[in-house]
């Protein structure tokens, strides 16, 4: 085997991991079901800081009003999508019932 066959054989190993990767972390279906876990995940955790944005009064939200600085733009996204969002039931039934 000489270096030509080596290099084209080490291009073919590398080309193929490549589609692989891109097919596991982009293209694959499950990559949405993870994001979507991951939206309602943090969904629940800024709902449990900052109640009061949806009228439900929590004395938490004091504390936790200092952590706003850092999440603002992640704060605004959320609480667009959970006024345009259905049910948490209805989020969570499509998961499963295709």
């Amino acid at each position: 085997m000489n270096v030509a066959e080596r290099i084209a054989a080490y291009r073919e190993a590398v080309e193929e991991w490549l589609r692989g990767l891109y097919h596991g972390m982009v293209s694959h279906p499950a990559y949405e079901k993870i994001e979507k876990e991951a939206e309602d995940i943090e969904d629940a955790f800024l709902l449990a800081c900052f109640p009061d944005a949806f009228g439900i009064p929590s004395p938490v939200s004091y504390y936790t009003a200092e952590i706003l600085p850092y999440i603002e733009d992640e704060f605004e996204a959320w609480e667009r999508r959970l006024w345009d969002r259905e049910t948490m039931l209805e989020r969570k039934g499509q998961q499963y019932h295709f």
